[in-house]
């Protein structure tokens, strides 16, 4: 604890990762639950085109991140929405031109950007004040509406037909929840980075299936394990001398792989027991 009260910015990496944990939790059990893991791949992957902008003129990253992947998310859902047939290869089109596009613009933007590089790969070292603020916002815009909407996207993300019978506009609420989708990915990258940030939006939520049942608890579970997996992760990348990003994934992984592997595991015995 003395290593953490003399090193501010350990205390500030800890908290970043709490905070991201929240919101990413909650999200990203409705990420699992509807299974839509490569449409939150191709926002979170447009992102870069939005960072690689903001910085050719002179912005924040993380703003064009923010503008990106809303954007993103109303252009994929609108997709999803009206080309089911071509779903896969025009997210897919969407994912490589917004690549492609943030490449262009750091090639064009003069000298060698690390702050757009720790967006890429993470550096939650190097977290200020003013991202934990904007982290702590994103956080309670997210809660507030998916406490304000709970109902609806719980229907949509179970059966949108129904809830379409039930009178629930089903294409606002999805374009909304796909919106909320898009703060979680900005969220998670000043954390683990563009590369890894689905994994750690869906690795706790997923691991949260195998434990309890109801939409609710997942939320919570998947937000106190994304708590522990930042935490953990910072601590050994500190203790080894090792980039952040990729120790907070790979802690997040072998949990997953234990998690999957025991209720398995479970699941065998209760089934041998019930046929005796």
């Amino acid at each position: 604890m003395n290593l953490l009260s003399d090193l501010g910015f350990l205390q500030s990496a800890f908290l970043a990762g709490l905070l991201a944990s929240i919101g990413c939790g909650v999200m990203g059990s409705y990420v699992v639950v509807k299974r839509i893991g490569y449409m939150a791949g191709g926002i979170a992957h447009s992102v870069l085109g939005g960072m690689g902008a903001a910085l050719f003129f002179g912005f924040a990253p993380l703003g064009g991140a923010l503008a990106a992947a809303l954007l993103a998310a109303l252009l994929i859902g609108l997709i999803r929405l009206r080309w089911q047939a071509q779903e896969d290869t025009l997210i897919g089109a969407v994912w490589a031109i917004g690549m492609s596009v943030g490449v262009l613009f750091i090639a064009r933007t003069p000298g060698y950007s690390a702050d757009l590089m720790s967006y890429l790969f993470g550096n939650i070292l190097l977290v200020s004040g003013a991202q934990l603020w904007q982290t702590l916002t994103l956080d309670l815009l997210v809660i507030g509406l998916v406490t304000a909407f709970y109902r609806q996207f719980l229907a949509i993300s179970f059966d949108e037909e129904f809830a379409r019978l039930r009178g629930v506009p089903v294409t606002f609420f999805y374009l909304l929840f796909l919106c909320l989708v898009a703060l979680s990915v900005v969220l998670l990258v000043q954390v683990v980075g563009l590369i890894l940030v689905i994994a750690l939006l869906t690795l706790p939520a997923a691991i949260a299936t195998h434990h309890v049942q109801t939409l609710g608890r997942m939320m919570v579970l998947a937000s106190l394990l994304g708590m522990a997996f930042t935490s953990a992760g910072i601590a050994l990348s500190w203790q080894w001398d090792l980039p952040s990003g990729p120790v907070i994934i790979l802690v997040a992984g072998v949990a997953y792989l234990a998690s999957a592997t025991g209720a398995r595991w479970l699941r065998q015995r209760r089934a041998e027991a019930a046929t005796r």
